[in-house]
């Protein structure tokens, strides 16, 4: 017992002695952009000469704590901002709010900031498998049609596949474009395409950041398998009223931002777009066409007031749609056919800071998709008994949702994170509505499927050694219907060993289950893809995903490699069975052919359910400051599919299996006033599925011609039709390009300005969109020969566009 006693005291006042040296201290505050009061997210907090540092929250907080008996300097870094260099002469807890001042780019030397020793390191960060876009670099790379897309430039990154030519569904690590969360302000966003897939429906001017993860995913995010793009909307500016849009080629854009009160406690900002190829078209349109038209807008709004430093309050929303209308009105009858699909979000966020160690974010949600389509036929135009048909199809789904995040920095080891959330979806796979006045009938059916989705995670960022990190979490989730409930636990976890010379070995493992599927057709995100939920008979999409892989920094040249290899097994992943569509329809009764006898077909009778697996390596080089930025990325992948009901139950390629997929993408400040920007992709072609033989149906019987000869006469109705063998058997051509720009900015007494002129497909590389077989008979042997055509949509296509800020 004495002994015993005696080891403690030994021990106490040697753990006394150990602590004596050090004071520890934690310093806390925001990170705004100097000029404007934008809270900047990802922003590097450093302690100068040591291994001790954070990073801001996706709002602008950060708390650090250091253990010292002397003073220290910190340094706040981020790409785009110089540096705030601080020294902390007062050895006690304190609040510091930094401001940046953004680079310059008028002047005539540029920094290069990602060279200072102080930016923080990739090799020094737990997480892996993630990658974040400069805002401005989104808008100096070449674009399609002059109009910027964060899709785009989302595609040209490893491990993300491009969809068919020109179009903006992104495919990760062998997902679907079902299995990308993405989330603007917190709200999510069901279908991100505008124009078909060409373009998406985030305005560049309104985004303040955008970044991607593909593995590793941190217990904070759920309900998709393959990848989060997280989208933060500008603040606006609380210091002076700005005005910034353009003018292109199809579409304008223009963003209000300002100040709401003198106090520069509370901001605005209103982005708006629209295209206006509706307008020049109705001059060329032919009169029977009269009325057909197809247009797209969205607007962006967000207002944000500080109550104090303490309590913030942000509202922020978006609306966006597309109407395309085709009419042909002829002497007797009118034909009207439309199609519509809009999204809409809305975000209420209160940030509240505890004290220096803990930061809570709660958020009320609302997101809605919607999908419309119709037919009218009007009889004679020339009375007025007039007969009407009228067939309008829509599905839809809405989500009511809150969450509560909290950012907790106990001590310089850890850095915690926990929450709740809850989401109440309602599903309308299918409403149909037919009315025949010739019938005298009008049909109504409508599908409503509501289910709650709720999760609860905890991660934490663990440093037990300088070199050491780990991001361990765990996140449980459940999803309840009516008739079914499902609860699942994910664990995650990540690892960070850091080596000397900059360099670090990194793992990743992620459990993910997905509760909502997109039925579609055309796998490229179109509007006419319906979302739906599990059911007893539809289960839960799962995946298992673990990766590997080194980061180095050289920070002496600005630059971050990564090489990645990973491997995701996928189950219940599902797709529609052979024949069906979106709205697969059935004939009632006798009277099979009355129009108002057609019936939707249960989204559960046209999918099957398969597994997947994805694995390949990634490597990427990335400079993101300087006057030459880009980077250079290179894809290997393998996809597999096999579905019971598919492809006789036999493997297949995925549609966007990619053995090889390479992009090259260069920034180049040739002066002051001068950019220059070029893209070059490459990636081997899409798996596609053709016929073996063609074959005619119907029958025939012996008989005679006209003139008495003998001959063969056929009965039924003629067709030839496609004998195909296996799923995705064949390989489209390889897809490459190359685009370039040049940008001339100039700066006025009061305002900026910048004229664009851009390239598409430089060299004018035709490459497939689709594959048809052309017939061609030879009168004089009476042989029909079928050859495969490649067609091409888009060969060299110049655009400009002219930018303004005020």
């Amino acid at each position: 017992m004495k002994k015993t006693l005696l080891l403690f005291i030994f021990f106490s006042s040697l753990i006394t002695h150990i602590f004596s040296q050090n004071t520890k201290i934690t310093i806390s505050g925001s990170v705004k952009e100097s000029g404007s009061g934008e809270l900047l997210p990802g922003v590097s907090v450093y302690v100068q000469g040591q291994k001790m540092g954070t990073q801001t929250n996706n709002y602008g907080f950060y708390s650090l704590t250091v253990n010292t008996n002397e003073k220290i300097t910190l340094v706040f870094s981020f790409v785009g901002y110089l540096q705030n260099v601080k020294e902390i002469t007062s050895l006690k807890s304190q609040t510091i709010n930094i401001e940046l001042p953004p680079e310059n780019r008028q002047l005539d030397e540029v920094k290069v900031l990602a060279s200072s020793p102080q930016q923080q390191k990739l090799s020094e960060t737990a997480q892996m498998s993630q990658v974040s876009i400069p805002v401005q670099q989104i808008k100096e790379i070449p674009a399609f049609m002059g109009e910027k897309d964060v899709l785009k430039v989302l595609q040209l990154m490893p491990g993300v596949q491009k969809g068919s030519e020109g179009n903006v569904g992104i495919y990760v690590r062998g997902g679907g474009a079902d299995q990308n969360l993405l989330i603007l302000d917190d709200a999510p966003v069901y279908n991100a395409y505008h124009l078909f897939g060409f373009f998406s429906v985030f305005n560049g001017d309104a985004l303040k950041s955008v970044e991607l993860t593909k593995g590793g995913f941190p217990a904070r995010y759920g309900g998709r398998l393959s990848s989060v793009i997280e989208m933060q909307m500008k603040d606006g500016n609380k210091e002076k009223m700005q005005v910034e849009g353009g003018i292109g080629l199809i579409a304008s854009r223009l963003v209000v931002q300002g100040p709401i009160s003198k106090n520069h406690r509370s901001s605005f900002l209103v982005s708006g777009r629209r295209t206006y190829v509706d307008i020049p078209a109705a001059l060329f349109i032919p009169t029977q066409n009269a009325g057909s038209t197809y247009y797209f807008y969205d607007l962006n709004a967000k207002v944000n007031y500080d109550f104090n430093n303490t309590n913030r309050l942000f509202l922020s929303g978006y609306f966006g749609r597309d109407k395309g209308v085709i009419a042909d009105v002829q002497l007797n009858r009118t034909n009207n056919a439309g199609l519509n699909w809009g999204n809409a979000t809305g975000t209420m966020r209160w940030n509240h800071i505890f004290n220096e160690k803990l930061f809570s974010n709660v958020s009320l949600i609302h997101s809605s998709y919607q999908f419309e389509t119709s037919i009218e036929n009007k009889g004679s135009i020339l009375t007025s008994n007039t007969s009407l048909y009228n067939l309008s199809y829509s599905s839809s789904i809405r989500d009511f949702g809150a969450k509560v995040d909290f950012d907790f920095y106990p001590n310089s080891q850890h850095s915690i994170k926990f929450g709740v959330q809850a989401t109440a979806h309602r599903f309308t796979p299918s409403a149909l509505v037919v009315a025949d006045s010739s019938l005298n009938t009008i049909r109504e059916s409508t599908d409503i499927i509501d289910a709650v989705e709720s999760g609860a995670y905890m991660e934490d960022t663990y440093r037990p050694f300088s070199n050491l990190r780990i991001n361990l979490g765990l996140r449980f989730t459940s999803f309840t219907t009516n008739t079914v409930s499902y609860q699942n636990p994910e664990p995650r976890l990540s690892v960070a060993l850091t080596l000397p010379n900059n360099l670090a070995v990194k793992a990743s493992y992620a459990k993910m289950n997905q509760y909502i599927h997109l039925l579609s057709n055309s796998g490229v995100g179109l509007p006419t893809d319906l979302w739906v939920p599990s059911t007893s008979l539809v289960k839960p999409e799962r995946s298992q995903q673990v990766a590997f892989g080194l980061a180095k920094d050289l920070p002496e040249k600005g630059l971050t490699l990564t090489l990645e290899g990973y491997y995701k097994k996928m189950d219940n992943i599902i797709a529609y069975k052979e024949g069906s569509t979106f709205a697969t329809l059935s004939i009632d009764g006798p009277q099979g052919l009355a129009r108002s006898q057609v019936n939707v077909i249960p989204f559960e009778d046209k999918v099957t359910a398969g597994q997947g697996w994805a694995y390949g390596s990634e490597f990427l080089v990335q400079k993101k400051a300087g006057r030459l930025t880009g980077w250079v990325g290179y894809t290997l992948s393998w996809i597999r599919h096999q579905f019971d009901e598919l492809n006789f139950g036999k493997e297949f390629w995925a549609k966007y299996d990619r053995r090889h997929d390479a992009s090259i993408v260069g920034i180049y400040q040739l002066k002051p006033r001068i950019t220059l920007s070029a893209t070059w992709v490459y990636g081997t072609g899409n798996a596609i599925t053709l016929p073996d033989a063609t074959y005619r149906s119907g029958y025939k019987i012996a008989g005679v011609d006209q003139a008495g000869v003998a001959a063969i006469n056929y009965r039924g109705e003629f067709r030839e039709l496609p004998d195909y063998g296996e799923r995705n058997s064949y390989r489209a051509a390889p897809y490459h390009r190359l685009d370039a720009s040049i940008q001339f900015h100039k700066k006025m007494k009061r305002h900026e300005r910048t004229w664009e002129f851009s390239v598409y497909n430089l060299y004018n590389r035709r490459n497939p969109y689709f594959y048809d077989f052309k017939s061609t008979n030879n009168a004089a042997t009476g042989i029909t020969t079928k050859t495969l055509a490649q067609y091409s949509i888009f060969t060299l296509l110049p655009a400009f566009s002219y930018s303004f800020k005020f």
